[in-house]
This record gives structure tokens, C-alpha cells and sequence, in this order.
């Protein structure tokens, strides 16, 4: 078993090379789906020694198979959102514990201490089902500030509005997190000049407006709010840490995370720092479940680790990994 500390406690490359060999020796060994995988691959274990050759599980496993590396009594099931009819992503959690420690470590790591903030939610397609990874950290992060002036708002925009005027008259430093579509229909009510707000985008249209691209949609979401930079969060149900963007799309991991960026035509190949193709993460605080995960995102990876989100794959695209789904 891998002690969960030395997993938070990683500070240089070396350190998380060495863990994360050890984790995917660990979940070789103790996750059931992931070994046959690697075996479909004909990867022997033993021979692999860096995270390039380390195999990485198509996310779609989530939706079709039980991930899990031990045998523990699974204490939450955090599920994707889908329309009707379509099968959702499962991510099976273990230890919550190893969940809030990954979320607060990063926050206190790009933003400080939680307790400095306001933390306002505008997350309605997440409120209205159960099961969102990002309700249940979002909801601890407000309670985490200690402060009655956070909360979830739904629908009601007039009161969020108040709120924020209220919020900037007093000075208080405020992040106001929100799904992509409800921002927007935010700014249709009314525009703002904030100085003292961080706007925050967790991404997603969720079929409720016309996708455009980050540019263009950053500079309607600045322009409206009367901020210099749009940050963001890249997450999902199945891994349990989030990388941020304090701006211009450039994402930057929490040192137990990284991204390795594969050959949209060989899912088993790399390309170079700059070149476009699939996004795989690996996030050590997946160790219960399985930390190496090929996304259906396409990004681009500079040369000092941080990252670029620049699409997805259509279903038709995903060529290295449509013969790896069992």
C-alpha cells in the first residue's frame, strides 16, 4: 500500500516519478480491470520504468466497469452528468479522506487560505442531480470558509447580483465559481466592473448554449464582469484532483498530477511539447481507483509542465483507444 502522505508530500520530479511507478505497480497488481488491460497489452509490469511506458486506462472504462485497486467498503459513488438514455461515468471512492485532502491541497496551493475568501457557487446543472464530485467539493470549500456570506445559488440570479455588489462595496475577496452557461446568462441579466472577484469557469455548455471557443468566450465573461483574467478548473468525475488556470488557458497541476500529452493517431506513442493531441493525467490521488487515465481531451503540454484544454475528441476520432475498450 502507498503511504497517502508521501503522496501529498511530493515536491520534485524525482519524487514523483518514484511514486508513481510504485502506484502503478501497486494498482498492476491490486486492480483487476487495469491488469487485464495491461495484459491485453502484452505490458509486463516489471519491465516498466518510466511514466511514459506506464499504460493508461481509457476513461470510458468508467462508465462500463467497477475501477477499483482494493477491496475497501466504497463510501460515495461520484457519477458523470448525461442526457437521458446515456450511460454516466462511475467513479467508486474508497476514502473520501484521500478526496478532501487533494481538493484543499491545491486550492491552498494556487489561491492560500480558503478562509481569506467568499466562495460564491453558480452550479444549477450540478445541483440538480446527485452525485457531482464538484458539488460535494465546492460545498466543503464554502463551508471550509467560515463565512455566511458563501453559498450555492440556483436559479437566482437577482440575489446573486446583490450579493456581489454587496461583496465588492465591502471589499471582500470573492471567487464566484460557475458552469460556462450559467455565467453567461448571468451577464445577460446585468454587467459588472468587479475588482476585489475572481470568476472562476468550471467549463460546459451542457446543451444549454451554442459551444464557442476559450477565447472568444474569456473575453465575453472579462468583458462582462470587468475582470483581467477568466481562471478555471479542469476536473471530472473520474479523477480526484483538479489542475487551475489563473488565466489565458494555461493549466497548471498540483504536484501529485501531471499530464502527458499522446499521438491522437497511436494512443500508445507521445508528441512533442507544443504539438496538439489526447490528454492523459495522472493523478496519484487516484490510488484506490486507477491514477492513470486517457482522456477524450485534446491539449497541448509546454515545456514547464503546464497545459492547454483545446477541445475533445469526436467518438469517430478515438482510434488508439477503440481497440483497447473491453
Amino acid at each position: 500500500m502507498i503511504p497517502i502522505p508521501d503522496i501529498f508530500n511530493i515536491s520534485t520530479q524525482k519524487q514523483f516519478e518514484k511514486i508513481a511507478l510504485k502506484v502503478f505497480r501497486f494498482q498492476h497488481e491490486n486492480n483487476q480491470v487495469y491488469q487485464n488491460f495491461c495484459n491485453l497489452l502484452k505490458v509486463d509490469s516489471g519491465k516498466v520504468k518510466s511514466l511514459q511506458q506506464i499504460p493508461f486506462l481509457p476513461i470510458a472504462f468508467f462508465k462500463s466497469h467497477e475501477v477499483l485497486s482494493n477491496s475497501n467498503p466504497v463510501q460515495t459513488t461520484f457519477t458523470s452528468s448525461g442526457t437521458t438514455g446515456q450511460i454516466t461515468s462511475k467513479h467508486l471512492v474508497t476514502n473520501l479522506s484521500i478526496y478532501e485532502e487533494s481538493y484543499l491541497k491545491a486550492f491552498s496551493q494556487f489561491y492560500g487560505d480558503i478562509e481569506n475568501y467568499v466562495v460564491l457557487a453558480l452550479l444549477p446543472s450540478y445541483l440538480e442531480r446527485e452525485g457531482s464530485s464538484l458539488i460535494y467539493m465546492v460545498d466543503d470549500l464554502i463551508k471550509k470558509t467560515n463565512n455566511p456570506e458563501s453559498g450555492f445559488y440556483l436559479h437566482n440570479y437577482d440575489a446573486l447580483i446583490q450579493k456581489l455588489e454587496l461583496l465588492e462595496k465591502q471589499g471582500q475577496n470573492t471567487i464566484l465559481i460557475g458552469v460556462t452557461y450559467a455565467l453567461l446568462d448571468l451577464l445577460e441579466k446585468q454587467k459588472f466592473k468587479l475588482k476585489n472577484t475572481i470568476i472562476m469557469e468550471t467549463g460546459g455548455m451542457k446543451g444549454k448554449r451554442k459551444e464557442i471557443i476559450r477565447e472568444e468566450l474569456h473575453q465575453q465573461l472579462s468583458n462582462g464582469f470587468g475582470v483581467n483574467a477568466i481562471h478555471s478548473e479542469y476536473g471530472m468525475t473520474e479523477l480526484l484532483s483538479q489542475a487551475y488556470s489563473l488565466g489565458n488557458g494555461i493549466f497548471e497541476c498540483p504536484n501529485w498530477m501531471q499530464i502527458l500529452v499522446r499521438d491522437p493517431e497511436d494512443a500508445l506513442t507521445y508528441v512533442e511539447n507544443g504539438k496538439t493531441g489526447g490528454i492523459n493525467v495522472i493523478d496519484l490521488a487516484n490510488v484506490n481507483s486507477c491514477s492513470f487515465i486517457a482522456t477524450q481531451d485534446l491539449g497541448k503540454l509546454n515545456p514547464n509542465k503546464t497545459f492547454e484544454v483545446l477541445g475533445r475528441f469526436d467518438n469517430s476520432d478515438i482510434r488508439g483507444c477503440n481497440l483497447m475498450v473491453l
